[in-house]
């Protein structure tokens, strides 16, 4: 009886890791909603300022040139200032230039070369914005989420940021359609400026630091870790985990991974309109389609891979279902590019992207296992490797369809997921930088 008592009385972890989890969802929906905006935007902004394709591609590459440039900056900047801080500064900037976009190329810079270099320097700026984002996102999760439990929340994060580019596509399409592509970003531009009021009212950057977190929760958090919960910034950890050897692998291989990515992100709307001749609002709803599919895959991929890290360790419980993803990806990138059906195409160009967005959660997991509470800086690091890969897709796809067709150029990017999977042979994420130093 009285042992009965005592079991009742054992404290619940309360549920703010959840809650944290949530508000992180729709920041990685916001930041992918305006990011997108512009690549569907785009079919009117090249014929109304004059532009072309090849310098629309400038466009796309000069934000993702930033974008990869400040990874590893941004993490540290995380880590310096904590997610609290950085999220609410960074997401601020995003809504600014957001709205700049909109008012400033062909309005205050009316010829096409004015209003080329405006549109590339917003675009560099949003980049590097942008940049912090994810490394912050990932070092919060490492420090509000046990260690058993990694890979499913970057999944779910993944999720949020697949959802984001799919209703771009969809609601920048209608809005260009009825009010003019300047209205897209007037529209989605006060969604930035929503978040940053939630998250710096709710957010804290360690669960001892939140009223709400009770003991148990804080325990649940910090069990199995060599250290406790929160960031803890080194003086010159960059040195360390630029000499990594799995760091390195890991960044390799998601550069390769990602060089697939940013063919959907950039060109993927316009691929469905001009070449496969949907019209400009079927192209935003079939555009949608491999975002929605990734979706669900970035929650499942998380999912998988942390059940396998339980069952057979994070070597190969992050390893297997990377590999076994990419090799679809290949294959389905080949097969929706050289399908005859247009509607056939969608559908394999659809799940090809799927199996990108499976791998997100094993490796920012492995990223994680391997940097442990440096995880900003060494995902920073990681990202910046991911977003190289699309400072060579998104400018080369366009050269290379005008030069070789569509099929050969969307069929480059198997190559890439190929050596992708490879590499990952060699990744050893249960070797935690602090035992390797």
């Amino acid at each position: 009886m009285h042992g009965a008592r005592e079991h009742e009385t054992v404290q619940q972890p309360t549920w703010v890791r959840w809650r944290i989890l949530s508000l992180l969802f729709v920041v990685s929906f916001v930041s992918y909603l305006l990011r997108m905006n512009i690549s569907v935007a785009a079919k009117f902004i090249m014929p109304d300022l004059g532009l072309t394709k090849i310098q629309m591609g400038w466009v796309f590459g000069s934000f993702t040139l930033a974008y990869a440039a400040c990874q590893f900056p941004g993490g540290l900047f995380g880590e310096r200032l904590g997610a609290r801080s950085s999220i609410s500064i960074i997401t601020l900037m995003w809504g600014v230039l957001t709205l700049l976009t909109g008012f400033i190329p062909g309005l205050f810079f009316t010829s096409s070369a004015a209003a080329l270099i405006v549109l590339l320097g917003l675009r560099f700026a949003m980049g590097v914005a942008q940049a912090p984002i994810y490394p912050v996102v990932g070092g919060s999760i490492a420090q509000w989420f046990p260690r058993s439990g990694w890979a499913f929340p970057n999944g779910l994060l993944q999720t949020g940021l697949t959802l984001g580019a799919a209703s771009a596509s969809p609601l920048v399409a209608w809005l260009m359609v009825t009010l003019g592509w300047r209205a897209s970003f007037y529209a989605t531009a006060p969604a930035a400026f929503l978040i940053v009021v939630g998250w710096w009212w709710y957010a804290r950057d360690r669960p001892t630091e939140h009223r709400s977190v009770n003991a148990a929760e804080v325990a649940l958090i910090s069990a199995g870790r060599s250290h406790p919960a929160g960031p803890v910034a080194r003086k010159g950890i960059w040195r360390p985990l630029l000499k990594n050897r799995e760091i390195w692998l890991l960044t390799l291989s998601y550069m390769c991974m990602n060089y697939v990515f940013y063919i959907f992100f950039a060109w993927f709307y316009i691929y469905l309109v001009d070449v496969r001749e949907f019209g400009l609002l079927a192209g935003g709803f079939f555009s949608a389609l491999p975002w929605l599919v990734g979706a669900v895959a970035a929650t499942i991929g998380g999912a998988v891979c942390d059940r396998l890290c339980v069952r057979i360790g994070p070597r190969l419980g992050c390893r297997l279902p990377c590999i076994v993803s990419l090799i679809l990806v290949a294959g389905f990138l080949v097969a929706g590019a050289t399908a005859k059906d247009p509607y056939v195409a969608v559908v394999f160009l659809s799940i090809c992207f799927a199996f990108t967005q499976a791998t997100e959660g094993a490796y920012w997991a492995g990223a994680t296992f391997v940097a442990g509470r440096h995880t900003p800086a060494a995902t920073g690091i990681m990202n910046t490797g991911g977003n190289l890969g699309g400072v060579i897709s998104t400018p080369l796809i366009p050269i290379l369809a005008a030069w070789v067709g569509w099929v050969p150029a969307l069929a480059s990017g198997s190559i890439f997921a190929l050596i992708s999977a490879v590499l990952w042979l060699w990744i050893r994420v249960d070797r935690p930088l602090e035992e390797t130093q």
